[in-house]
């Protein structure tokens, strides 16, 4: 799917819709549109390298276990992003090298006792070191054998072996579960009774991870349909800046993909809060890219920014184009360092994403993004998230649609542009019904730079220039008044 910005001095060479925005120009989409978010963990259990879909706190746990030892993220990070309400919600399990999955070998009950039957854990991490295997006759059949999988107190599964070999336990093993699987050893054999055998080995591949681990996860990650991503710590700048940079790269390459980022508990708290988080965005300066200022503290628990960005991303991904950040209410009780009101302004100035306590609830101060420099051709519009999403979600859009019904089916003749602008025309009537435009404000046109009497230069004959005016809606953010007391 081709697509992007386009320059007239440099012109694509793949067919497909290539769209500029312009600070006179810009349009909008229709509400309703809620997005995916990416996130890479770290965990002690799960599939490694692979994405996996997320809907429910339970979910998480099933997946890669509620725990937070040896740094494993996956549970708050998780949690957070899906407080936000996120349309859906993508895991992705890093690892380094040395993980591994935890096993046992069970031994016959022979004079000469010999391996019979391998039990080895799905998934890598030490999560399968607190399994636990018990081995006894089975109730009301003596022949046969009944193996219990435990983990501490829990027993996670029972399964039975008619003839009391290891290849007919294997066989009920892996007719399903999700914690192990079997192997009968050396053609198998009866194994022993056994109580409270463990699996041992586990290694959850945390300890060794680098930022060349999560720089490799953007090549996975970009054959994914996504539209915002959040790391699941406070990472440093050489981090940021990479998968800053890849953002920029997949944005001009026209996709609508916006990354979160934070800082960590310390410099939440710090006295130099307000500077070291506006150096951040400061770094950044771009409208597709977030930068988290404040933690929170959700039920006694404290969260840094950076784990806070996971929710934001939620946050962003769950609103309706309609909707804004600002003044959002979150399900926090506190922040983690209040900010005076001269730190706040100053953060609005820099791009920093802050959150405050009014006295009643945590909300969003302001909803926008990193840009605090507007490039050429751009406003401060582009300072906004929600304008940011609006124009993404028309791009997308439209792209869609031109590869769907025009490009490559419709003849680049006066009927053929004419019914193209129709459809523009119509789509963008529908877009002010939901208040994401303003209404009789948008017009579509022929480029008169390509078309017409001014034109500087003709089009080739399988190319079309339009040209959009729309003016976007927003929200009040700013309310004054005058009051005349008589």
């Amino acid at each position: 799917m081709a697509g992007g910005t386009w320059e007239s001095t440099n012109q694509p060479v793949l067919p497909g819709l290539y769209m500029n925005f312009k600070a006179a120009a810009t349009s909008a989409i229709q509400g309703g549109s809620r997005g995916t978010v990416i996130v890479p963990v770290k965990a002690n259990w799960g599939p490694v390298r692979e994405f996996v879909e997320i809907g429910s706190e339970q979910a998480i746990a099933a997946m890669f276990a509620a725990d937070s030892e040896n740094g494993a993220t996956a549970y708050p990070a998780l949690y957070l992003a899906l407080l936000g309400r996120p349309k859906k919600l993508l895991a992705y399990r890093l690892a380094d090298d040395t993980a591994q999955a935890a096993a046992v070998t069970m031994q016959s009950g022979d004079a000469a006792p010999a391996a019979v039957l391998k039990l080895t854990a799905k998934h890598p991490g030490s999560r399968g070191n607190g399994f636990t295997v018990t081995v006894q006759p089975a109730l009301g059949n003596p022949a046969a054998k009944e193996l219990r999988l435990y983990e501490g107190a829990m027993l996670l599964g029972t399964f039975t072996g008619a003839d009391g070999t290891a290849a007919s336990l294997a066989a009920s093993i892996n007719g399903g579960n999700d914690w192990v699987t079997a192997e009968a050893v050396d053609g198998g054999g009866v194994p022993a009774d056994v109580s409270g055998l463990a699996l041992t080995g586990g290694a959850s591949g945390i300890g060794g991870l680098t930022n060349a681990d999560y720089v490799a996860m953007q090549e996975a990650a970009e054959g994914q349909d996504f539209d915002l991503l959040a790391l699941d710590y406070a990472a440093d700048m050489a981090l940021l800046q990479s998968f800053a940079s890849w953002i920029k790269r997949l944005r001009g390459e026209g996709r609508g993909v916006m990354a979160v980022f934070g800082g960590s508990a310390a410099d939440d708290v710090s006295k130099d809060a307000a500077d070291l988080a506006a150096a951040r965005s400061l770094a950044m300066n771009h409208e597709g890219i977030v930068n988290v200022g404040t933690g929170v503290r959700l039920s006694g628990t404290d969260y840094s920014s950076a784990q806070t960005a996971a929710y934001v991303a939620g946050l962003i991904a769950g609103q309706r184009l309609n909707q804004s950040a600002t003044y959002a209410v979150t399900p926090f009780e506190d922040v983690t360092r209040r900010w005076t009101r001269s730190e706040q302004e100053q953060a609005v100035k820099s791009g920093v994403f802050l959150l405050f306590f009014d006295g009643r609830q945590v909300k969003v101060l302001r909803g926008i993004n990193t840009l605090a420099t507007p490039a050429e051709g751009q406003s401060s519009a582009w300072k906004k998230i929600r304008s940011i999403r609006v124009m993404d979600a028309i791009n997308a859009d439209l792209q869609r649609a031109a590869e769907q019904t025009y490009i490559g089916r419709v003849n680049n003749t006066e009927e053929g542009r004419l019914a193209l602008i129709g459809a523009v025309k119509e789509y963008l009537g529908q877009l002010s019904l939901s208040s994401v435009i303003e209404p009789d404000g948008y017009d579509v046109i022929l480029d008169p730079a390509y078309y017409g009497d001014s034109a500087v230069k003709q089009p080739e004959p399988d190319q079309v220039f339009l040209q959009w005016n729309v003016k976007l809606t927003d929200v009040m953010e700013q309310l004054f008044g005058t009051f005349y007391v008589q």
